[in-house]
């Protein structure tokens, strides 16, 4: 990751002003991406990287040396999405978004239409 361990952030703002110009580009594309889709959800910091909840965390993302890592908060996303995903690294709970292939917007919405209704039946699940 760019941003170094002692460094602390305490905003969304200030995390993206402290990376790379060509991952602030990145970030402020996934970031935007997501306000539209669920612009009801709360941005935080979280494990000192950006993040979007509502009632349970709906995706992380961060700038790596290369990448932006998108992290969102569910294993079965990468199950869900697997076929759309070919073209990126995966691991169980992350997938990477090289610098120059940019953000896929449609992508990054999809999943997160899939976390806000994933998200929803887990609380209503939680209150029966």
């Amino acid at each position: 990751m760019e941003n170094s361990t002692q460094t602390k952030f305490n905003s969304v703002d200030e995390y993206i002003a402290a990376q790379p110009e060509n991952a602030r580009l990145l970030l402020q594309t996934i970031r935007n991406v997501i306000r539209q889709v669920a612009p009801g959800a709360t941005e935080l910091i979280s494990y000192n990287m950006p993040a979007f909840k509502t009632g349970r965390i709906l995706a992380y993302y961060a700038a790596h040396k290369a990448h932006i890592g998108f992290y969102p908060a569910s294993v079965a996303v990468i199950n869900a999405f697997g076929n759309q995903l070919t073209a990126y690294k995966t691991s169980k709970g992350a997938i990477q978004f090289p610098f120059e292939k940019g953000i896929p917007e449609a992508l990054v919405e999809s999943i997160i239409r899939y976390r806000l209704i994933e998200n929803d039946l887990k609380l209503k699940t939680k209150k029966k």
